[in-house]
């Protein structure tokens, strides 16, 4: 049986975090998503907050822990892109993407580890993307976010993996979201042929994952960076 836990994912208003949030309340979980505009699934509490604003982030935290108690889990997945060729980034493109999807999770987590080292439990997990090792044209600034989320994975892990907290990655390669769904037909089909799968992943086998990830049967894995991509990666 399940525990129930206390959960908080940060972007759960839509896209892959909706489906997260989805999951752990399905599962009888106590979930919190943070969200600038929107709101998480039917059964989870929405607070507004912003990753890139500390006093926005506790207060948020506050609001949760008064509501549904200390945080046991804590699932940083929002984040931005500004897609465009390296010569026509501009220092706030790639600035931004990293303040929100980097220093947004450094925020997150640091605010958590409070009640988690408290506690001597605590489950971490960042949802980072394929292209975070794989590398992607037009994507510097994202996949340097994306890729910095694995040091800071397994410096937590080395640091606080003794107080019973594990810090985990999960990597999503394509998965059908409104944003892959913009796609042209010719550019999904170029894509499918890349991904050994031949197909999108759905961001409920991504949410899966990270459910799994949060639960006691994976209490010994930390620092792992879980690809959930086809086979697109190939573990890169």
């Amino acid at each position: 049986m399940t525990i129930a836990r206390t959960v908080l994912i940060t972007g759960g208003n839509r896209g892959i975090g909706f489906a997260i949030a989805q999951e752990f309340v399905a599962l009888g979980h106590r979930v919190a998503v943070t969200s600038r505009s929107g709101a998480g699934p039917e059964g989870s509490l929405t607070v507004l907050a912003d990753v890139t604003d500390v006093a926005s982030i506790d207060a948020a935290f506050t609001a949760v822990e008064a509501e549904l108690g200390p945080i046991e889990v804590v699932v940083a997945n929002a984040g931005i892109t500004k897609d465009t060729l390296l010569l026509r980034m501009t220092e706030d493109d790639f600035t931004s993407v990293v303040d929100t999807n980097l220093s947004g999770a450094f925020r997150v987590i640091k605010r958590a580890s409070k009640g988690m080292l408290k506690a001597r439990f605590g489950r971490v997990i960042l949802v980072s993307s394929v292209v975070g090792l794989y590398g992607s044209a037009g994507q510097v600034n994202y996949a340097a976010s994306k890729s910095g989320l694995i040091g800071l994975a397994r410096s937590v892990t080395r640091e606080l993996g003794s107080r019973g907290i594990t810090a985990n990655v999960v990597a999503p390669g394509f998965i059908e979201t409104d944003m892959t769904a913009e796609l042209a037909d010719a550019q999904q089909s170029d894509y499918r042929k890349a991904i050994p799968a031949g197909r999108f992943g759905s961001a409920t086998e991504v949410a899966r994952v990270v459910t799994w990830l949060a639960s006691d049967d994976a209490g010994y894995i930390s620092g792992a960076v879980i690809p959930v991509d086809g086979g697109l990666g190939m573990g890169h």
